[in-house]
């Protein structure tokens, strides 16, 4: 598992989000820790003509080079994952909907045919984030 960046979650608002091709795709909103680990998982940024839709995005394989946050995803799979409410708590069927539009496995459990490390990037020498959870309740730069 990769380590937490320094005072995550809090550091990672404001980030400006970069796809898996180098294209901007906008800022962290909010981030969503793991219920069970209290470890970052997910992060809203907004997408959208207007930037009026907030979508999340996987931490795993994220990793962090001074204000860009840097995610192993294409822009276009981002801007078309499953619109889910990002106002509260993900439930266990929204997480999972968000990782089968990822091609992921959730953390701790087989994904038959998938990925075995599934947003491994190795750094070089950029923090790594770990890949739900509830959003942290100390950000107040939400929505």
């Amino acid at each position: 598992m990769n380590a937490p960046l320094d005072d995550a979650p809090r550091s990672l608002t404001g980030l400006h989000v970069v796809d898996a091709d180098g294209a901007k795709v906008g800022k962290v909103q909010q981030v969503y820790r793991d219920d069970a680990t209290n470890d970052p998982e997910w992060i809203t940024v907004r997408t959208g003509l207007f930037g009026m839709k907030e979508t999340f995005i996987p931490l795993a394989g994220a990793r962090r080079t001074a204000d860009d946050l840097y995610v192993p995803h294409a822009k276009e799979t981002i801007k078309a994952a499953p619109r889910i409410d990002a106002d509260g708590h993900l439930d266990p069927s929204e997480e999972d909907e968000l990782y089968r539009h990822y091609g992921m496995a959730r953390p701790g459990t087989a994904h038959p045919g998938g990925p075995s490390d599934p947003g491994g990037m190795s750094g070089s020498g950029d923090t790594q984030l770990p890949g739900s959870g509830t959003p942290n309740p100390g950000d107040t730069s939400g929505g």
